[in-house]
């Protein structure tokens, strides 16, 4: 079935708010460790009542408010977790940044939109208790990999802006879900295969018809493009298993409404982590992040 046959069963897109507030301050499950980090405190906070429902928070305690980069770990939305991201969250910490390095449901925990609620409960918690990691609540940016950049995405089109979002980095981000279950249906990748099997569990297990019609149409980032959304950098490879044409889809609907995305393709078919450490990617995306951030 075309992307276009798929589209045209869905519904208008629908929204899901964010997990409230589940107690009135930070669940710390593991306490300030500064021992050979170069003066940066570290701790583990609960942000709601799941045990996926965590995050680690890296920040540097000399009294002042820094810019925060929150980190979203990719996996299928299937699998992953942040203890991967560590190297990455502390070279953000190390840069003068508060970083929050997020675990959230699982699709085998939660269908979607959790994940997306997830990201939006970790960001209010983080907000709400901004001065307790020197946190500037008005100056943050989204970095997700691979299924961790959809749910990222998703978060910079949330209704209609997001306090202090200034910016959302994807690395190799699955923009559209709608696009993967259609790639993946006769495709010899197993990649791809396997990425329309992890779609059709991240909308609770069916297909992009009937009932399931606007869930689907709740994972499209594209189709929730507003003018007070977070302006994006995408990087992917030219052959990987999600192909730059995602998020190309993007900087179109985005464009249409005045917000800037920027779409950098490299060669090869590095997916994800792999990518972001090629020379020069990452310090492409850094630079794209201070300039956002100021």
């Amino acid at each position: 079935m075309s992307v276009l046959a798929l589209t045209a069963v869905l519904l208008t897109p629908v929204t899901a708010s964010a997990a409230k507030d589940p107690a009135p301050g930070p669940t710390v499950t593991s306490g300030v460790d500064v021992d050979g980090l170069g003066g940066l405190s570290v701790e583990t906070v609960k942000y709601g009542a799941h045990q996926r429902q965590s995050m680690d928070v890296w920040w540097t305690p000399d009294g002042q408010q820094r810019p925060g980069v929150f980190l979203i770990h990719g996996g299928w939305w299937s699998s992953g977790d942040k203890k991967y991201m560590k190297e990455i969250t502390r070279g953000y910490a190390e840069l003068g940044y508060t970083v929050f390095n997020l675990n959230y449901r699982l699709s085998g925990d939660a269908a979607w939109p959790a994940q997306r609620a997830d990201a939006l409960a970790a960001i209010a918690r983080a907000r709400k208790h901004a001065d307790r990691w020197g946190f500037d609540p008005g100056n943050y940016v989204l970095v997700g990999f691979s299924a961790g950049g959809h749910i990222a995405a998703a978060v910079g089109t949330y209704g209609d802006g997001i306090n202090g979002l200034k910016g959302v980095v994807g690395m190799s981000p699955i923009i559209s879900p709608l696009r993967a279950y259609a790639d993946g249906e006769k495709s010899a990748d197993p990649d791809k295969r396997k990425l329309r099997t992890a779609a059709i569990k991240l909308a609770g297990g069916c297909a992009p018809k009937g009932k399931c019609s606007k869930v689907w149409a709740s994972m499209e980032v594209a189709w929730h493009a507003s003018r007070k959304d977070a302006p994006m950098l995408a990087v992917h490879s030219e052959k990987e298993f999600v192909p730059p044409a995602q998020s190309q889809l993007l900087r179109q609907m985005l464009g249409q409404v005045g917000v800037p995305v920027t779409v950098v393709t490299k060669p090869g078919s590095n997916h994800s982590s792999p990518l972001y450490r090629e020379p020069g990617v990452t310090e492409r995306v850094q630079a794209w992040i201070a300039e956002r951030t100021g």
